[in-house]
């Protein structure tokens, strides 16, 4: 018989101090620790024996049917931008338009106008080789890095539609999606500069990561001298390539749905073949300015990818044992009797979802689903009750999110770093947020839509 009720949050939580237990205290590597754990919580909970090897394989198998070739595409399309002296380019605009002291700023802010059209994983693989870089050039913490990109991308992936997750909740909400996407970005940049920017350079002095040999083999490969220097703009132009062909596909899907021309472009707009289509043209355009053998950088790349799939793909299975357990639905009947006011309800509600089940989209439809049709009877504007459940999915990303496994693997940080720098910094950045939320509340009436 499965365990219901209260004890459910109980044994999510103790998983997890087992699982830090495991990894921290007993150095056991992530992958293993996460798929014993998962076994380990689902007899606990009480879900059938003959059942769980199929839940965690199902877990562990959507997870990278999401983000498996991505993850693969990404390292290689990485290996040529670091290698060809691409990344350093762009490193070196950042740094000449923000200076040394704001590089963080730019960068995160760089994420959140970046991760509007494209997806958070994606856009983190893309972009990370600036993080090494910006490091290397400033002697600013690399946690300072990850927490500023990090945060800048989840926070326009959580609040700004065009985004599935957004654009679900406008929709529940009946928010006007324009009004929608206005008010999230006067919401997201704040939040990002908070969470990302000024605690990312808070955190990044106290916490000084020490990247492993992988790590410190990536950084000899990439300041390798090229035959030839990229350009600046050759440079930009390889970085925005899968990007832009992903930007082409959401454009064509809201101006000419259904068209022939969508449909070619939401083919070659896919994040899988958008970046497959990257690695082609990188390979092709940028061999003059590598020195390494492409092979080396084939294997390096590969081998890479190996470690972060089956990591991901195991905190996938951990988290499809969770929502297994049926704790969202035991967390929506408890939380459904609160006597809190609406906004803050709307928020705890997406954040404690956020937390537990792994998934920020999955938070924010769900909490949207119930709680959208209600904006009228609980006295709110459909807009701040959506915002401020966008508000709650953007923090508490933990172990039974896959999205802190690639944090943590291509940010090349501890679990102990990357709590402190992703798992915080998002939580303090969703709490921005809603303060937003709660200011632009204070001008119902005469804000439009507010």
């Amino acid at each position: 018989m499965m365990v219901t009720g209260n004890t459910l949050i109980l044994i999510f939580l103790l998983s997890l101090v087992a699982l830090f237990v495991l990894i921290l205290k007993f150095k056991l590597e992530p992958f293993l620790a996460l798929i014993g754990v998962a076994f380990g919580t689902a007899l606990v909970i009480g879900i059938p024996i003959v059942e769980i090897p199929g839940i965690i394989t199902s877990g562990f198998g959507n997870t990278l049917a999401g983000v498996g070739i991505l993850i693969g595409l990404g390292v290689i399309f990485g290996q040529f931008l670091a290698s060809s002296g691409a990344v350093e380019k762009i490193a070196q605009s950042v740094l000449k338009v923000f200076g040394a002291k704001k590089s963080a700023a730019g960068l995160a802010l760089t994420g959140t106008a970046v991760s509007i059209p494209v997806y958070f994983d994606a856009a983190f693989v893309i972009l990370t080789g600036l993080i090494k870089s910006l490091s290397r050039k400033t002697g600013i913490s690399i946690v300072t890095f990850v927490t500023a990109l990090g945060v800048g991308l989840i926070v326009s992936h959580s609040m700004i539609a065009p985004t599935p997750g957004p654009l679900v909740v406008a929709e529940n909400t009946g928010s006007d999606l324009g009004l929608f996407i206005i008010y999230g970005l006067v919401c997201a940049i704040p939040a990002t500069l908070v969470g990302g920017y000024f605690y990312g350079m808070f955190i990044g002095k106290r916490v000084q990561s020490n990247p492993d040999d992988e790590a410190e083999q990536e950084v000899a490969v990439a300041r390798e001298e090229p035959s030839k220097e990229i350009s600046t703009g050759l440079a930009y132009a390889m970085l925005v390539l899968p990007i832009a062909l992903i930007l082409a596909n959401t454009v064509s899907q809201l101006l000419v749905p259904g068209t022939t021309f969508a449909s070619a472009l939401a083919f070659v707009g896919d994040k899988n073949m958008a970046l497959f289509i990257s690695v082609i043209v990188a390979i092709l355009v940028l061999t003059p300015y590598i020195n390494a053998p492409k092979q080396s950088l084939y294997t390096e790349a590969i081998n890479s990818a190996g470690v972060i799939l089956l990591i991901t793909g195991a905190g996938g299975a951990f988290g499809a044992v969770i929502n297994q357990s049926g704790i969202g639905d035991h967390l929506i009947q408890t939380m459904q009797n609160w006597s809190i006011p609406a906004l803050l309800l709307a928020f705890i509600f997406s954040q404690i979802l956020r937390a537990s089940l792994g998934s920020t989209t999955v938070a924010l439809v769900t909490t949207s689903s119930i709680l959208g049709p209600l904006a009228l009877d609980l006295g709110v504007s459909p807009v701040l009750l959506g915002l401020a459940i966008c508000a709650g999915g953007v923090g508490l990303s933990l172990p039974n999110d896959s999205g802190f496994w690639v944090v943590s693997r291509f940010g090349k940080l501890t679990v102990p770093e990357t709590i402190k720098a992703w798992t915080i910094g998002g939580f303090i950045a969703g709490l921005s947020a809603f303060a937003m939320v709660y200011l632009l509340s204070l001008f119902s009436g005469i804000l439009p839509g507010i």
